[in-house]
């Protein structure tokens, strides 16, 4: 028969750690965002870009497509790493994944970026895509690489706006997106947000695509 008796367990080192590691992360984009407020920096002021490969610590599934992305980082003019960091949080290399919203592919692009005819789920027309759209969050944030990881998730209006109005997810997405980018640009071998962001979930997006890679 089960004992009746609740003995107090207290939390371990362990627990303790990742309890502060989680409470800094959410406070991370604040501080961020009115450290960037108050002295004008851009975050590619404070990590300044890489030039060459990817940073090693994307997923494999985003591994697998790094040829991909440096051709169309070449061919875009954009930082390879900036699209790593889109396509890690946004499909983690699932290139057929499609969500509840409606986003599609590589880079969950919404229908209405695709014109008539094209296939949103084709890599090269969704990267062609997503491209366009993060050039355009750049040119509308002025080039702040944390406003326009947000203007991807939440839309333009969130580069007009304080951190607090903009929507959960949109929060979050600028949490795990500046965290990842930011430790790509250091060149770093892992990322503890990345690592935050997979317990949070990010990993059964992950294991669906290595499913879909054959990997």
């Amino acid at each position: 028969m089960p004992s009746t008796t609740h003995t107090r367990r207290w939390p371990g080192r362990g627990a303790v750690l990742l309890a502060g590691s989680m409470v800094f992360l959410l406070l991370l984009p604040v501080l961020l965002n009115s450290l960037l407020q108050a002295t004008g920096l851009r975050l590619d002021t404070l990590f300044p870009r890489r030039s060459g490969a990817l940073a090693p610590l994307f997923t494999p599934t985003i591994n697998y497509w790094s040829a991909d992305i440096e051709r169309w980082s070449a061919q875009y003019s954009l930082d390879p790493n900036l699209l790593a960091t889109i396509m890690q949080i946004e499909s983690c290399g699932h290139p057929t994944v499609i969500s509840s919203a409606g986003a599609q592919g590589l880079f969950q692009v919404m229908p209405f970026h695709f014109e008539a005819g094209e296939s949103s789920l084709d890599p090269n027309t969704n990267a062609l895509r997503s491209a366009r759209f993060v050039q355009f969050c750049l040119d509308y944030s002025g080039d702040d690489l944390g406003l326009t990881l947000a203007c991807y998730n939440g839309g333009p209006s969130v580069v007009k706006r304080n951190f607090h109005t903009w929507a959960k997810e949109t929060q979050r997405y600028y949490l795990w997106a500046v965290g990842i980018y930011s430790d790509a640009l250091k060149g770093a071998a892992s990322s503890s947000t990345l690592d935050a962001w997979l317990q949070a979930g990010g990993a059964r997006l992950c294991d669906q695509a290595a499913r879909a890679l054959g990997l």
